[in-house]
């Protein structure tokens, strides 16, 4: 049986990737002279995370609507007139909105705390974690001088330091510290979780509860192998090492089916940024009921194409064309009229018969902007 194109696109680039980190795995580690072989269930079940998740970031990649935005995105960047403004709001939003979670803070400062602290302490864990694991990270005794610690990337020497130095310290305990971190995010998450009514109502096991689950216990039994080797004099250390790596391998094993999926996914994100920056500069659609300007024309247009690969068809006889070219508020404002005239008996009409007459826009019957992510964005869409 052949399988589809999007199919075997998205296996040949998963094979590509985890190939290419595990050549680059065998180069980093000086053909893994400085890779320990106690790690290797950590490296194979990060290989295997590694195709998964670039399978399915392609397949994604080839929906219409993202493969759009994707296209789109990188266009509207690269534009010479814009490519200045677009690098100097690459870094504004990348370090508000991702470094900062700003655009979560805007959903709730509890939500917000939560999240940054997750987060970071992740990218900590991740940054320490990785490089030890693959052999692009070790340290070696300086030759004659048993009180410092040579830090090697890649195999070449990098820089040397006290052992009983104040960075040794931080450096060495980095784990701890994200750990930290991370319990206390994922307990104010799961904080929120209980006492939020909202939350509780649309949440689910996997999706939700047992990411915060799988965190914790990775934190939690990563810091119990600090306090037994260094406060319990090993005790039950096999025994936690064990624990530890389950958690481990299971979460690199559900990354590319469960939530942690998004932490891929938010940064295209920012391509989508770029497009609206462009679309409210570049030509307006107007409605063609009302006349008011109420999106770009480049979004409509690309909106259209999309709507026709899904294979949906809003084509409309007459000067409309198609539905897409009707603003929002004045859809929701026919549909009112259209119900009107069949309760009264005049539904023969024809529903786009007011385009002659140039009809009032509808207003904004809700004149608070939305709490919603969009807020201005949402409230454009609310009317009379």
């Amino acid at each position: 049986m052949v399988k589809p194109r999007p199919v075997r696109k998205a296996i040949i680039w998963g094979c590509i990737t985890t190939f290419s980190l595990a050549i680059m795995i065998a180069i980093g580690s000086r053909d893994l002279a400085h890779f320990d072989a106690a790690l290797v269930a950590y490296t194979f079940a990060t290989l295997f995370a590694t195709f998964g998740i670039t399978y399915r970031y392609t397949m994604w990649l080839q929906r219409p609507p993202t493969a759009m935005y994707w296209k789109r995105g990188w266009q509207m960047f690269f534009k010479p007139q814009r490519l200045l403004t677009n690098t100097r709001n690459l870094f504004t939003r990348t370090t508000s909105d991702f470094a900062a979670n700003r655009f979560i803070w805007k959903r709730g400062k509890l939500r917000w705390l939560a999240h940054w602290f997750i987060m970071w302490g992740c990218i900590i864990a991740i940054a320490i974690t990785f490089p030890l694991v693959f052999g692009w990270l070790h340290f070696e005794s300086v030759p004659g001088s048993l009180e410092s610690y040579r830090a090697y990337i890649f195999g070449f020497a990098l820089f040397d330091f006290p052992v009983h130095s104040m960075f040794a310290f931080l450096m060495f305990h980095g784990l701890v510290w994200s750990s930290f971190a991370v319990i206390f995010g994922v307990m104010l998450a799961m904080w929120r979780r209980m006492r939020d009514h909202g939350a509780a109502s649309v949440q689910q096991f996997v999706e939700d509860i047992l990411p915060l689950i799988l965190l914790f216990a990775i934190s939690v039994t990563g810091v119990m192998l600090t306090a037994s080797y260094t406060w319990m004099r090993g005790y039950a250390f096999d025994f936690i090492a064990i624990l530890h790596a389950i958690t481990v391998i299971f979460t690199l094993l559900y990354m590319p089916f469960g939530k942690f999926f998004h932490i891929f996914q938010r940064p295209a994100q920012l391509g989508a940024t770029f497009y609206k920056d462009a679309g409210a500069v570049s030509e307006q659609a107007h409605c063609r009921r009302c006349g008011e300007a109420y999106s770009s024309r480049m979004h409509i247009e690309d909106l259209i194409t999309v709507q026709k690969q899904l294979g949906f068809r809003y084509e409309v006889e007459g000067e409309i064309e198609h539905y897409q070219w009707i603003c929002p508020p004045c859809r929701r404002a026919m549909l009112v009229l259209a119900q009107t005239k069949q309760w009264q008996g005049n539904f023969g009409d024809q529903m786009f018969s007011s385009i002659g007459e140039q009809p009032v826009a509808p207003r904004f019957g809700n004149a608070v902007v939305s709490e919603g992510p969009l807020g201005h964005e949402d409230q454009a869409n609310l009317h009379f």
